[in-house]
C-alpha cells in the first residue's frame, strides 16, 4: 500500500536560492510517515502512554531535483520491510511526476528508556499490511 500525503511549499520552506531547504525534505518525509501510521490505526500518543515509541535510526536520502515556492508536492510512503523491532519505510517526494527527493528510513520500536523492543502484537498487526 502506498500512502499519499499532499503538501504545498511555503515561503518559510525555501532558502536564499528560492528552492526548498534540504532539511525540510526530512520534515516532509516525517509528516508522510506520521500520517501513514495514523491512517493504519496506530496512535503514537497511545504508544507513548504505553511506554513505546518509534525512533528513526537510519536515513539514506537522495535529492533529485529542487522544489520551489508554491509547488504542490506529494509524499509517497510505503513500508518496504517489517521485522521484529524495525521497519524500513521507502519514501518519495514528487512534484507531479518528477521525483524531487527519495529516502529509505529505518524506524525502530523502543522503550522510553531507549531499549529496542519488538513491535507489540497489536501495532505489528496494523503495520503488517502485506500479510503472508
Amino acid at each position: 500500500m502506498i500512502h499519499i500525503h499532499p503538501l504545498r511549499v511555503y515561503y518559510e520552506d525555501i532558502d536564499l536560492a528560492g528552492i526548498v531547504y534540504y532539511a525540510n525534505y526530512l520534515r516532509y518525509a516525517e509528516r508522510g510517515r506520521s500520517e501513514m501510521v495514523r491512517q493504519l490505526g496506530v496512535s503514537q500518543i497511545d504508544m507513548k502512554t504505553a511506554g513505546v515509541v518509534f525512533v528513526v535510526t537510519r536515513v539514506v536520502a537522495d535529492y533529485r531535483t529542487p522544489a520551489r515556492y508554491d509547488d504542490e508536492l506529494t509524499v509517497e510512503t510505503v513500508i518496504a520491510t517489517l521485522k521484529g523491532a524495525t521497519m524500513v519505510m521507502d519514501q518519495r517526494i514528487l512534484r507531479e511526476d518528477t521525483i524531487c527527493f527519495e529516502a529509505s528510513v529505518t524506524v525502530a520500536c523502543m522503550s522510553l528508556a531507549g531499549k529496542v523492543l519488538r513491535f507489540p502484537a497489536d501495532i505489528r498487526q496494523k503495520l503488517d499490511i502485506f500479510p503472508a
